[in-house]
C-alpha cells in the first residue's frame, strides 16, 4: 500500500476501453489492470474489479455479470465506470482523500456529453480540479516527443476501443481523427474468422491471447502457430483448432487497412510544411496495437513514410497523463480544464 501522499499529489488516469492505468506524481505508473467490473445482480454489489474481474469473463453464473464500462473509448455504463475509478484509486492509496488535480484521457473526437460522463465518474473521488487531455497528445508526450517545436509530429495511437490519429505542432493539434476501431475490434475479427472457417466459437480472452501470440501483418509465413479452444457449433462439444500467423493475417488485415487509410487521409490534409517534417521524423505508433507484428513495416510501405513503434507503446498514454501537468499552461488545444465546482 502506498502511504498517504498529501494534498498536492497529481493523479493521471488513462481510462481505456481495455485497461486502466494510474500515475502518481514522480512515482510514475502505480496501477495497471483491465477496465472490467464484476457485479452481483442479486446483492447489487461490486465483487471484483480489474484483473480479478477479467479472469471471470465467460465463466460466471447467471446472477454475476462481468461488465466493461467503456465501449469504443467512451463510458457506456456510468455507475460501473465510477465504481471502477473509485476502487482503483482506493487500491493505490486508501487514504487518498483530497486530490487537487486529476488528468484523464479522452478520445480526440469525444463529444461534450461523453466528456461530461468522464468528469462525473471522477468527480466524487475528492478532486478539486479535473483536466481532460486528448489521447494522441498524451501519447506523444509519453513517447518522449517534443511537441513544443514549430515542427509537425504525427502519432497513431491504437487502443482497445479506438484509434486516435493526430498531427501536432507548437503544443497544438493541427489535424486529427478518431476511429472506433482498436484491439477489441481485432479480437472480434478473430472470433468471426474462427467461427466462419472452423465452426468453432471462441471467447474474447481466447481471441486476445491468439492475437498477442500470432498477430502479423508484415510477412506471415504460416510457421508460427497457436491452438485456440472453444465450442464446436456442429457437435455442441468442446473442440480446438491450430491457427497460424497467416490465419491471423487474414482475420485482421481488412481492419488494419481501414486504420492505415485513415492515417493516409490525415497526411493528405496536413499542410505541406508539416508534411515535410513528418516525412523526415516519421510516424509514431503507440498503444497496444503498436505491438502487432509487422504493422510498422506495413504502414511504412503503404504510406511511404517511416513508421515506428514508440518504446513501451502500451504505457505511452499513461506516461503522458503524468507528464501533462508540466504543460497545463502551454498546451494550445487538446487539453481542457474542468472545475468540478462549476
Amino acid at each position: 500500500m502506498i502511504p498517504w501522499i498529501g494534498f498536492f499529489m497529481d493523479i493521471g488516469i488513462d481510462l481505456g476501453t481495455a485497461n486502466i492505468m494510474i500515475t502518481m506524481g514522480s512515482k510514475g505508473i502505480v496501477f495497471y489492470e483491465p477496465s472490467v467490473v464484476a457485479f452481483n445482480k442479486r446483492t447489487e454489489d461490486i465483487i471484483a474489479v480489474g484483473m480479478d474481474a477479467y479472469k471471470m469473463i465467460g465463466k460466471t453464473p447467471e446472477y454475476i455479470t462481468v461488465i466493461k464500462p467503456l465501449s469504443n473509448g467512451v463510458i457506456s455504463d456510468y455507475d460501473m465506470a465510477e465504481s471502477l475509478i473509485k476502487e482503483c484509486l482506493h487500491r493505490v492509496s486508501s487514504k487518498l482523500l483530497l486530490m487537487p488535480r486529476i488528468v484523464i484521457c479522452v478520445p480526440s473526437l469525444a463529444t461534450e456529453v461523453e466528456c461530461r460522463a468522464v468528469i462525473n465518474a471522477a468527480k466524487d473521488t475528492g478532486a478539486h480540479k479535473i483536466f481532460l487531455i486528448e489521447e494522441p497528445v498524451a501519447a506523444l508526450l509519453g513517447a518522449g516527443v517534443d511537441i513544443s517545436q514549430a515542427r509537425g509530429r504525427m502519432v497513431v495511437d491504437i487502443g482497445g476501443g479506438t484509434t486516435d490519429i493526430a498531427v501536432m505542432s507548437m503544443n497544438g493539434i493541427v489535424n486529427k481523427t478518431s476511429l472506433k476501431l482498436g484491439g477489441n475490434r481485432l479480437d472480434l475479427d478473430i472470433i468471426k474468422y474462427v467461427l466462419n472457417k472452423h465452426r468453432i466459437q471462441i471467447g474474447e480472452r481466447t481471441a486476445e491471447n491468439a492475437k498477442i501470440a500470432l498477430a502479423q501483418v508484415g510477412e506471415p509465413n504460416g510457421q508460427k502457430s497457436f491452438t485456440v479452444k472453444g465450442k464446436n457449433l456442429l457437435t455442441g462439444l468442446p473442440d480446438g483448432v491450430e491457427l497460424t500467423d497467416f490465419d491471423m493475417y487474414k482475420a485482421v488485415i481488412e481492419d488494419i487497412k481501414i486504420l492505415t487509410e485513415a492515417a493516409r487521409n490525415i497526411l493528405e490534409s496536413t499542410p505541406p510544411e508539416l508534411s515535410g517534417d513528418i516525412y523526415e521524423d516519421g510516424i509514431v505508433l503507440t498503444g497496444g496495437g503498436a505491438l502487432i507484428g509487422g504493422l510498422d513495416k506495413f504502414m511504412t510501405k503503404e504510406l511511404g513514410v517511416r513508421t515506428y513503434a514508440a518504446e513501451d507503446p502500451i504505457r505511452c498514454v499513461a506516461r503522458g497523463t503524468g507528464e501533462a501537468f508540466k504543460y497545463i499552461d502551454v498546451l494550445r488545444s487538446g487539453f481542457e480544464k474542468v472545475s468540478i465546482y462549476d
